[in-house]
């Protein structure tokens, strides 16, 4: 696994020991960065569920402002801060090890608003549309915010209508994505 493109392409990044972290494979990456490429620079991510951190990161290393990472395993999130390091990136990513309810409340104590968020929970974890309304009723989406869902084949979101649709591909391995535009929020992106 390596960052793809930008300031750290080439890097090599190292994923959690175990069955517990299901990296998203490079060549499903590199089409998902290829989608975003006018949604990267200067955005403020949120990877909920990161692992190894490798799509925070690619788009730390495509331009995007900061990143904040979040997962509920240690090995996952010191493995995502090691990742980091290596890409040369650390100064730009906030590790939090924490599950993603603790990690949206304490983001939105924070008063935290993204751009773009990636969510690529376990497949065994289908709700995602409380993980994205939860986010919306903290306050932690910027209008207009894109949020990638990856998800296994057949589980699409069953999201409500503060979400729109933008896209949806499919890709070999039984891996969905499906890419929503936030339409509430009245923040601003700074």
């Amino acid at each position: 696994m390596r960052i793809i493109a930008g300031s750290a392409r080439g890097r090599t990044l190292r994923a959690p020991r175990g069955t517990d972290t299901r990296p998203t494979q490079d060549y499903v990456r590199e089409s998902l960065f290829n989608i975003l490429i006018r949604d990267v620079p200067d955005a403020r991510v949120l990877d909920l569920f990161a692992g190894s951190g490798a799509l925070a990161l690619e788009a730390l290393s495509r331009g995007a402002a900061e990143a904040v990472l979040a997962d509920s395993s240690a090995e996952a999130a010191a493995c995502a801060r090691q990742n980091a390091e290596a890409a040369r990136v650390a100064e730009r990513a906030t590790i939090i090890r924490a599950d993603w309810r603790d990690a949206l409340n304490r983001l939105a104590g924070e008063r935290r608003a993204f751009d773009l968020v990636f969510l690529d929970p376990p497949y065994r974890m289908t709700d995602t549309a409380a993980i994205c309304a939860g986010m919306a009723e903290r306050g932690l989406l910027a209008g207009g915010a894109l949020i990638v869902i990856e998800h296994g084949a057949g589980a699409e979101p069953a999201l409500d209508d503060r979400f729109a649709l933008r896209d949806a591909r499919r890709y070999g391995g039984g891996t969905e994505i499906h890419f929503y535009t936030y339409r509430g929020g009245i923040q601003e992106h700074a």
